[in-house]
């Protein structure tokens, strides 16, 4: 009689933990348990920890909600302004309901991917090239909120979506460099006029003051002389500013005035020849022709 109760008592705990085996399960501080009894679900979500089942009659389903980081595989769209650009992008979510990721939606990993791809699109449609490039946050919000919309009723949350890098086409690549190289050279040039500009107002009062004392040019220009001599060259550059050749000018006594340039000679126009005309001796005394013969023969 003894043996038999002994025998029936062991079967009994034998058959206990078999049966404390079958129905024990241990669900994880991240996960919750999700229990089908016959195929209806349960109303009860099994919490973190040890927890007991009905073997062969329950089913225990383990959803994890921990934040998953799926990545979008990169779509090729083309932009509002008929730009062909390749984006690919992150999606962080979680599960916030068990009973609903597990019953409402076949796979809810699947699901949400293809909705983010198909999202993705039609960001990339009615954006600008500019936009993808430069206002990143507007489009992750609005991309997070066409992935969220329909994937509450599944039970998961969309915590954060990202846009992780943007691919052009070369070609594109090269107009933009060269827009963003004249874009650079432009303000360069903005900036040397307006410095050229400051530099020209600077001179303009220095120099209005040095002609108040003109001898602070001549000190200025001993300064340069020593700058420039402090380089040790053999050859030295002495600049010879204007303004001093003017004081020196004004301190030098003034010249006498140059005199009058003499005019050239007026040419004389040439005289005509005149006839000559015989002079006749002066009248005297009248004598005889034949006296006047001989006393020239005397001669």
């Amino acid at each position: 009689m003894v043996e038999e109760l002994v025998t029936a008592g062991v079967t009994l705990a034998s058959v206990g933990v078999v049966y404390t085996m079958a129905a024990a399960r241990v669900v994880k501080q991240y996960e919750r348990g999700v229990v089908f009894r016959l195929g209806r679900l349960r109303s009860d979500v099994r919490g973190p920890g040890f927890t007991m089942v009905v073997p062969f009659v329950d089913k225990l389903r383990k959803i994890n909600m921990q934040i998953v980081t799926m990545p979008v595989p990169a779509q090729e769209g083309i932009t509002r302004d008929n730009v062909t650009v390749r984006v690919d992008a992150v999606v962080y979510f979680k599960v916030v309901d068990a009973a609903d990721a597990l019953v409402k939606v076949e796979d809810y990993r699947f699901a949400v991917s293809q909705m983010a791809q198909t999202s993705l699109r039609s960001i990339i449609g009615k954006s600008d090239l500019d936009d993808l490039l430069s206002n990143r946050e507007k489009l992750n919000q609005g991309l997070e909120l066409m992935i969220d919309s329909p994937s509450i009723g599944w039970g998961v949350q969309i915590d954060r979506v990202e846009i992780k890098d943007v691919s052009l086409p070369e070609t594109m690549k090269r107009s933009m460099a060269r827009q963003a190289e004249a874009d650079r050279e432009r303000r360069a040039r903005i900036i040397n006029a307006d410095a050229e500009l400051q530099a020209s107002k600077k001179l303009a009062e220095a120099a209005e003051q040095m002609s108040e004392q003109p001898a602070a040019l001549q000190l200025r220009l001993l300064q340069t002389v020593v700058a420039v001599a402090a380089e040790k060259n053999s050859t030295l550059v002495l600049p010879f500013p204007v303004e001093l050749l003017r004081f020196l000018e004004r301190a030098a006594p003034a010249p006498a005035a140059p005199a009058a340039p003499v005019a050239p000679a007026a040419q004389v126009a040439p005289v005509a020849p005149q006839p000559v005309q015989e002079q006749l001796p002066p009248a005297g005394p009248q004598s005889d022709p034949d006296s006047e013969g001989s006393i020239s023969r005397q001669d």
